[in-house]
């Protein structure tokens, strides 16, 4: 009898093991920046490890998608590199916003466009350079930070990029001279910079019209990434989509 109820135990113990570790494979680990007003810390903070104290236009479209779907899932707020590699490389993972293009298309499964995003370079406060295209730049120094497409794209172009691991530093270093130019988001540099305390940052050129998505690992199943274009298409056809756009002054 003890043989018989040690065998049981074992037998459930295994199972109860097992299902624990299928529910840990389909939890969905989605990973974002501060990267206003696309995603931030609610806080301020440089991570954030739950869904509630990170804001910010893709963040509340992701979830609104989530939401309409049964799937289990984290949202953590890191640095891009951090969370780009870990999305890169681990089945379940994914992270947003994401430029889509031509050279990244093979290396993800792919959930959007949740919004647009134009690449503007920036010049100091009180500036008066001009540009009418983009190798008016030439010799000059961006500002740029790890793994972003913006900076991969001008340093395969040639152009001289000094990048950090987070783009939050650049405004400053910009005012101060330490960089020429910053190449960010139109919508988005302005934002980073308040953030920073400083104002005034001269637009000079704008190009480049791209989509922003949601990621995810290769190894996510398609039922995963169809739920996932289910929801979103379910916030679109509510209305949810461009209210939550609107706010964010789109």
């Amino acid at each position: 009898m003890i043989k018989l109820v040690t065998g049981f135990a074992t037998v459930a113990l295994t199972l109860m093991a097992s299902t624990t570790t299928v529910q840990a494979e389909e939890r969905l680990y989605l990973y974002t920046e501060n990267f206003p007003p696309y995603n931030m810390s609610a806080s301020g903070r440089a991570f954030e490890h739950g869904q509630e104290d990170i804001d910010g236009l893709c963040t509340e479209l992701v979830v609104a998608a989530l939401k309409q779907t049964n799937l289990d899932y984290r949202i953590k707020l890191r640095n891009w590199d951090y969370g780009y590699n870990r999305a890169l490389s681990k089945e379940n993972h994914g992270i947003f916003c994401t430029t889509y293009t031509e050279e990244r298309a093979p290396l993800f499964k792919w959930v959007g466009p949740l919004t647009d995003n134009l690449w503007t370079v920036f010049a100091p406060p009180g500036s008066d350079f001009e540009m009418d295209e983009l190798s008016d730049a030439r010799g000059m120094v961006f500002g740029g930070y790890r793994n972003d497409v913006k900076s991969e794209y001008l340093i395969k172009n040639g152009y001289e990029v000094s990048a950090l691991d987070s783009d939050d530093l650049n405004p400053k270093r910009l005012e101060l001279g330490q960089i020429d130019l910053w190449l960010a988001d139109r919508l988005g540099g302005p934002y980073v910079a308040s953030q920073q305390n400083v104002e005034g940052l001269v637009p000079v050129f704008s190009f480049n019209d791209t989509q922003l998505f949601l990621a995810l690992n290769l190894e996510t199943s398609d039922k995963i990434v169809a739920e996932l274009k289910s929801g979103l298409a379910a916030i679109r056809e509510s209305g949810m989509f461009e209210a939550i756009e609107t706010k964010y002054g789109l």
